[in-house]
């Protein structure tokens, strides 16, 4: 694994691909780290290089604190990137990871830096706007969402692990609560969003709803499954990423 420089703990490389031409900036998932993109990278290589953001609060990152807002999340994010778009960037984000990532594009665009597309996944678009407050239960309360999510919550059964990632998991849940989108000019950035059929966090009509938010090329894959359906389908979530890239990819070579 490298990262950018010695200093850098917000940006994971798993599988370094110097003479790839496109690069794609994976976001976690509310509970999430770098290392769940980690066979994403592996599949991706060397076509592709992958990078996987880490947030504040979790594994070698636990003790510093977390951050609770989706819009601070992009401010730092945005600011530890600019070494990495020397060449075409994507992002690819999972639920909460898709609203960073949005908010990360709207910061590269006002910047002059497009990406080379925004990949969606499990997550309503931001106009689509639910009241959810999962992050005010107790642990109990939040431990049975993440069973619903189809997480492992079994590892959190030790008392000892679920003291050390509660924290960043309720912070995570906050983030993607609390978050509402500031209406204005839509991304020229192509938007690509990926959903399960069956996930009770996005309907499929939500999650079309992201077209609202560019005047770039939109497309929406559905596959069978709930909200981590790309645990099932990996290896067509990949094959569909990689054809949304081909452009870039042409381009950057």
């Amino acid at each position: 694994m490298a990262t950018s420089n010695s200093g850098d703990l917000w940006v994971r490389r798993y599988h370094p691909a110097p003479q790839a031409p496109v690069r794609l900036l994976c976001l976690p998932h509310a509970g999430g780290s770098a290392s769940y993109f980690h066979p994403v990278s592996q599949r991706l290589t060397p076509h592709v290089e992958t990078l996987a953001v880490q947030y504040p609060g979790r594994q070698d990152r636990r003790h510093e604190p977390c951050l609770e807002t989706v819009r601070e999340l992009a401010d730092r994010i945005v600011e530890v990137i600019g070494p990495w778009q020397d060449k075409p960037l994507a992002l690819f984000g999972h639920s909460l990871g898709a609203s960073v990532a949005f908010e990360v594009a709207l910061r590269m665009e006002a910047r002059g830096n497009l990406p080379a597309a925004l990949i969606a996944s499990g997550r309503r678009a931001p106009s689509a706007l639910r009241d959810e407050r999962v992050h005010l239960r107790d642990d109990d309360g939040l431990l049975e969402e993440i069973s619903l999510d189809g997480t492992q919550s079994q590892l959190l059964e030790d008392d000892e692990i679920k003291r050390m990632v509660m924290p960043s998991i309720r912070a995570d849940y906050k983030a993607a609560e609390t978050y509402r989108y500031e209406p204005g000019p839509p991304l020229s950035t192509p938007v690509y969003a990926l959903t399960g059929d069956a996930d009770p966090k996005a309907t499929t009509d939500e999650v079309r709803a992201w077209a609202d938010h560019t005047t770039g090329p939109f497309e929406m894959t559905v596959y069978p499954g709930g909200h981590f359906y790309l645990n099932a389908h990996s290896t067509a979530v990949t094959d569909k990423i990689a054809a949304w890239l081909a452009p870039a990819t042409a381009a950057g070579r």
